[in-house]
Parts: structure tokens; sequence; C-alpha cells
């Protein structure tokens, strides 16, 4: 089985149509071919296609949503880069320790896995990299850290491919094992949010006019124990049974 398969690149509102040609190019020389456009300025073009170099059909097959939320909703595992420092701290990884989890879950029969990239100029919105489950940087230098986004796309799934080769290595070994917890889909998650916010609404311990600042606690909270789908069962009956005594 080839887990790159179930592994997206997804791109946030691209201005450029040549970054996504050069971020195809990038993405098929390390083997992966899911390429997801999240509402882009301009779509692909001739000029997306000329600078894909040989990965047109990466251009050409890429799927275009209207909203980053659309994209992700059938992944468990969601990994957003961020080139600065947030408000909101939020689990970090290196580029590769992202490679490593990345293969990891997609190694886990269906499971699907998002590495999104924001806009060339100001990247994730703190709303979009709260919907992230881990937050990747590369550690560039610091008195030069321009990296364009075919660069950055090229080094994170050069990260993917080498966590990729490692695990195959470790497959051949005869007592190698993988780990297969259920993690819930984004979709899954987005809709406990929601019930959560609502419930927490009828006690009155959030503020109609201000839920966004516990509820972003709450999603790093939630996030940084990365709840399994029975955990996430048992989450949504508990709030349910709040719902039926109020």
């Amino acid at each position: 089985m080839n887990y790159l398969d179930n592994v997206k690149i997804v791109l946030v509102e691209t201005s450029h149509t040549g970054n996504m040609g050069s971020a195809a190019r990038a993405m098929k020389t390390m083997g992966l071919t899911h390429l997801c456009l999240v509402n882009p300025v301009i779509k692909p073009d001739s000029q997306s296609i000329s600078l894909a170099a040989g990965a047109s059909d990466i251009i050409k097959q890429a799927q275009i949503f209207s909203s980053l939320e659309e994209a992700i909703a059938d992944c468990r595992l969601v990994i957003g880069t961020s080139a600065r420092p947030r408000s909101l701290q939020w689990p970090n990884l290196t580029p590769k320790e992202c490679g490593d989890k990345i293969i990891q879950e997609a190694s886990n029969s269906d499971a699907k896995v998002a590495l999104v990239f924001g806009r060339e100029r100001v990247g994730l919105t703190n709303e979009e990299l709260q919907k992230c489950h881990y937050h990747v940087g590369i550690p560039a230098n610091p008195a030069y850290s321009s990296l364009n986004l075919a660069m950055s796309v090229q080094v994170l799934c050069y990260e993917i491919r080498m966590s990729m080769l490692n695990l195959s290595s470790v497959l051949t070994e005869p007592e190698a094992d993988i780990d297969s917890i259920e993690f819930p889909k984004d979709e899954d998650i987005e809709r406990f949010y929601q019930h959560l916010e609502q419930t927490l609404l009828k006690t009155e311990f959030i503020n109609a006019n201000h839920p966004g600042q516990i509820m972003g606690r709450l999603r790093r909270l939630f996030t940084r124990a990365r709840i399994e789908q029975h955990e996430l069962n048992i989450l949504r009956g508990i709030l349910t049974s709040v719902d039926k005594k109020l």
C-alpha cells in the first residue's frame, strides 16, 4: 500500500498560479499526488501547468474547495504550517516530527491526513490554525528566513517521504507492529465543538457575545489531548445528558 495516497497537500487562497505549479512539482518529486486548493485567487492556468514541469497531472486533478473546512472534513489529522509565533500557543512539530506523524497516521487503513499551507504573504489565520491538530515550522536562518511556498512544500514533502521510507524498512522486520488507534475525522471534531459551545451557552458558562476566547482555549486543550473516536463519543454523550437535564 502507498501511504502517500492518504496525504493531502492543501494550499489556502494561493495568489499566484505559478506557485501552484511549482508546489505540484515539489510534491511529485517526493511521490505525493493529492493537491487541494482552497479558494484560490486565480484558478490553475497555463502558467501553473508550465511551472509544474512534468507534474501537470497533479494540477489537472487538483480538487478545489471553497473553504478549509470542506478540504479537511474527511481528515483525521491536520497539520498547519506557521512561520511565526502566535499569541495562543499550540502543539508544535519539527519538520521531521511532522513527516513521522503524517506517515504514522496515513499508515492506519484509510485515514486521511492534511498538511496545510497558507497564503504567500500572510500564511494561515489564527482561526485556520486552530482547526489544525499541530503546527509545523521550518527552522530557517532567522536573518533571512524567506522561503517561498514551493520551497516550503518541498522541504516538508521530503520529510514525509523519508518517514515513509523509514517505515517501509521497519515493516520488513518480523515483529514490527503499528498502532491502529482510531481518531475522529475533522468534521466530527467540528460537530463536537459546535455541540460544546451550544451547551456552554445554555449553561451560561460562556457569554454569547464573547465565546471566542474560552472556545479557543478549549480547542487547544482537546487538540493537545488528541482525543480518540471512542473518547469523542463519550464527550458527546456527556453533552447530550447535560442538554437533557437542561
